[in-house]
């Protein structure tokens, strides 16, 4: 996965460790970030961690809860504001899992998978930090910015990730662009859904126990499981 990400990204160097392939990840789990107008790949762990957090269980707790930012608020919300303005990255993913909610044709609470059409890999807006124990161990993480869904989306529920076009990579990671007015901008320019696809899938990714790339096999025709 590192070395399809450093293609995709044009990243700069290794990572400072590598992730196995997973189907199934969970929040606080480690993830990739591209991070800097060098565009260097590192491993985070998913969910936000409170700056305020007086200790490992306090961070824990903090970062389980925050693993998404919603774009409309993100630049004055306290857990966040402060990696909007200063902290930013990529959150490369091959692709994510959301459960349909009472919107459109797909019954309540169906898990789908959605990727792009030209198996490209996603590029999620994200915020990143670093948290520092009382012990003065560092621990980074990070979290996705969210958005009203658009179009078909919008028939499985109603936010999806911030999508950016590649055209806006280096923008968003530049560090010296700190004013909100031109980062909401940015956020404002992400992508539509014209490039995704998705599809309903087995109910094995609602236990983190599970994982495989058999979780993102679609649902057979038919399947008196799903509504789509």
């Amino acid at each position: 996965m590192a070395a399809e990400i450093a293609e995709e990204f044009t990243t700069n160097g290794e990572p400072n460790r590598t992730l196995p392939v997973d189907w199934n990840i969970k929040p606080t789990q480690d993830i990739y970030i591209i991070k800097s107008h060098e565009r260097n790949l590192e491993v985070v762990s998913w969910g936000l961690i409170a700056p305020w957090s007086k200790d490992g269980e306090a961070a824990l707790r903090s970062q389980s809860q925050a693993i998404n930012a919603r774009s409309e608020t993100v630049f004055e919300k306290p857990t966040f504001r402060n990696a909007f303005h200063k902290k930013r990255c990529l959150i490369p993913a091959s692709g994510y899992y959301e459960w349909a909610t009472e919107f459109g044709e797909l019954k309540s609470k169906q898990p789908v998978y959605i990727s792009r059409q030209d198996s490209h890999l996603l590029a999620f807006a994200g915020i990143f930090d670093t948290w520092r124990s009382p012990e003065g161990v560092e621990r980074r993480s990070a979290a996705i910015l969210t958005c009203d869904a658009v179009g078909k989306l919008a028939k499985v529920h109603n936010r999806m990730p911030v999508f950016l076009p590649r055209d806006l990579w280096d923008s968003w990671l530049d560090p010296d662009l700190i004013e909100s007015k031109p980062l909401i901008e940015l956020v404002n320019s992400r992508e539509d859904d014209s490039a995704l696809q998705f599809w309903p899938v087995r109910p094995l990714v609602n236990s983190i126990k599970n994982h495989g790339a058999k979780l993102i096999e679609p649902l057979e025709t038919g399947d008196p499981e799903t509504l789509f």
